[in-house]
């Protein structure tokens, strides 16, 4: 068999789609340049994007620069092979030049005959939340809690409406924002059941819970009174 046979008969590597089409790659990435300066616009301050040009392994374009990376700067990234169908990689854990840890996605960009011809990487620095959650969490732990003091709570009907108010709504998957003029009929209507209006203020109460008025709150104990 012939040398140029051979050649032939070799199957494409997975490294050929990197090549770019018929349009510079260049003309092609620009359009995702908009995209990636309204991603860091969404998520300000930690949040950067590199977009990077496959074709001459350069940093083409940086929003929100957290990396100090530059235009033109190597992308390093010749040696990657996708897959023909890869489209997003990660979301997965690196870190910072300044060690700190970043999340990031990578998004394969292609050309319109579905060469790659770039990469977009969306960086979200973690830090600071990290810092935020560890503070909370020895904020919320460092002092233990103790049972509701019953001295203090066994004539308190507004901590009974929240228990009742709160079960009840986490047994229907609500939200107060999301009720409805019957949902809150269903809501009063079961907390007269359960004697929740005995309370002097209890109606005025529930009716700035589900910010209704007054008067709706009475008129429906009047009809549910009436109908005993």
């Amino acid at each position: 068999m012939s040398p140029s046979s051979k050649a032939t008969s070799k199957p494409p590597s997975k490294r050929a789609i990197k090549r770019s089409g018929p349009q510079p790659s260049a003309e092609l990435l620009a359009r995702y340049s908009a995209i990636a300066d309204g991603i860091v616009l969404l998520f300000p301050p930690y949040t950067e994007v590199v977009i990077h040009d496959l074709n001459t392994q350069t940093v083409v374009h940086v929003a929100n620069n957290q990396s100090k990376r530059e235009l033109g700067d190597e992308s390093s990234l010749d040696d990657i092979e996708f897959d023909p169908d890869e489209s997003v990689i990660g979301p997965y854990e690196k870190l910072g030049w300044d060690g700190r840890k970043i999340r990031s996605v990578s998004i394969v960009v292609r050309s319109d005959e579905g060469q790659a011809i770039g990469v977009m990487c969306i960086n979200f620095h973690i830090a600071a939340l990290e810092q935020a959650r560890q503070a909370l969490d020895l904020l919320l732990s460092s002092t233990p809690l103790q049972p509701q003091p019953e001295k203090l709570f066994q004539d308190d009907w507004q901590e009974r409406v929240n228990i009742f108010l709160n079960h009840w709504l986490q047994e229907r998957k609500l939200a107060l924002s999301m009720l409805t003029r019957e949902h809150k009929r269903a809501l009063i209507e079961a907390l007269h059941e359960e004697g929740a209006f005995k309370g002097k203020s209890a109606a005025n109460y529930v009716a700035k819970v589900l910010s209704i008025g007054r008067a709706t709150v009475f008129n429906y104990l009047k009809e549910l009174r009436g109908n005993e």
